[in-house]
C-alpha cells in the first residue's frame, strides 16, 4: 500500500480551532486531531509519500499515476482528494492540455526557452515556480495567496490578476502578458481533470454506497465524494473504501 500526500496532513484539520463532532474525542482541537491520526499512522507502519500527482489514468486491468516525471502502477486507488472550491479560469477547461497545466514538475520541460505563468494557489507553487525557473525562460508570478518565491532574476510577481487565460497570452488589469502555458497550481485538481473518464456531479466525484465509482477499480471518500463535509463521515467512509478496494483486489486475485 501506497499513501500520498502531506506529511503534515491536511491543514483543514490542523487549522481547525476545535471539533465537537468525532465521536469519542470531544471538543479536540484540529491539531490534537491531526497529530493522533499521524501517531496512528506510524504505529501501524503507513509512511505518507510526499509525491504530487498530476493525473491518474485507467489502464484497463491497472492505473497510471502521474508524479511529476514519474510514473507509478496501482491495481486499484482510492480518491480521497478533498473538495476543490476554487472556479475554473476562464479558458481553463478549453486550453487544458494544450497550454493549461496542473503540475509544473510534470510539464516544464514542453516549455524550455520559453515564457510561462504561474498561478499560484497552491502551499508549495512557489517551489514550483523556482523548479520552473531553472527550465523556461522567464516565469510570471501570480501570489493567489501569500505565499511568495525566493527572488530570482526571471521571477517577476504580479500582484493583481482579472480576466481570462489563453495559451498565447495572460490578461490582467495591469496589461497582457504573452506566455506559452499557464500552470494552475491549487492544493487539489478538479476530479475529471485529475482523473479522465470519472463520473462527476460538480465537484464530487459520484460513488455507490461501497465507495465505488464508475471505473472498476476507483474508489473515492470523503469530501471528495459529496456533502456533508465532517470529519467522521470522511473516516467512515475511508473504511468503507478500503474495505472495497481489499474486496476488488481479492477478486483480480480469484481471476488469475
Amino acid at each position: 500500500m501506497l499513501l500520498l500526500g502531506s506529511s503534515s496532513l491536511s491543514p483543514k484539520i490542523s487549522k481547525a480551532h476545535r471539533i465537537d463532532n468525532y465521536t469519542g474525542l470531544p471538543a479536540i482541537s484540529g491539531m490534537e486531531l491531526a497529530e493522533r491520526l499521524k501517531a496512528h499512522l506510524d504505529e501501524v507502519g503507513v509512511e505518507i509519500t510526499d509525491k504530487q500527482v498530476g493525473a491518474v489514468y485507467a489502464m484497463g486491468d491497472y492505473f497510471a499515476l502521474q508524479c511529476g516525471e514519474e510514473m507509478l502502477e496501482a491495481n486499484s486507488v482510492i480518491v480521497a482528494t478533498g473538495v476543490v472550491q476554487t472556479k475554473a479560469l476562464d479558458g481553463e477547461d478549453k486550453f487544458l492540455g494544450r497550454g493549461v497545466s496542473y503540475c509544473a514538475t510534470c510539464d516544464a520541460r514542453l516549455y524550455k526557452g520559453k515564457n510561462v505563468a504561474v498561478l499560484g494557489y497552491s502551499t508549495d507553487s512557489a517551489e514550483e515556480a523556482l523548479f520552473l525557473s531553472e527550465i523556461v525562460d522567464s516565469v510570471l508570478y501570480f501570489p493567489m495567496n501569500d505565499n511568495l518565491p525566493d527572488e530570482r532574476n526571471n521571477i517577476n510577481v504580479i500582484r493583481e490578476i482579472i480576466g481570462e487565460n489563453s495559451v498565447t497570452a495572460l490578461k490582467t488589469d495591469s496589461g497582457e502578458y504573452d506566455v506559452s502555458c499557464v500552470f494552475v497550481l491549487r492544493d487539489a485538481v478538479m476530479p475529471d481533470k485529475l482523473i479522465p473518464g470519472v463520473e462527476t456531479d460538480g465537484a464530487h466525484i459520484k460513488v455507490d454506497i461501497n465507495m465505488k465509482t464508475n471505473i472498476s477499480g476507483l474508489f473515492a471518500c470523503g469530501d471528495v465524494a459529496g456533502k456533508p463535509y465532517q470529519y467522521i463521515k470522511a473516516a467512515g467512509q475511508g473504511n468503507i473504501a478500503a474495505l472495497s478496494a481489499i474486496g476488488y483486489l481479492n477478486e483480480i486475485k480469484k481471476e488469475v
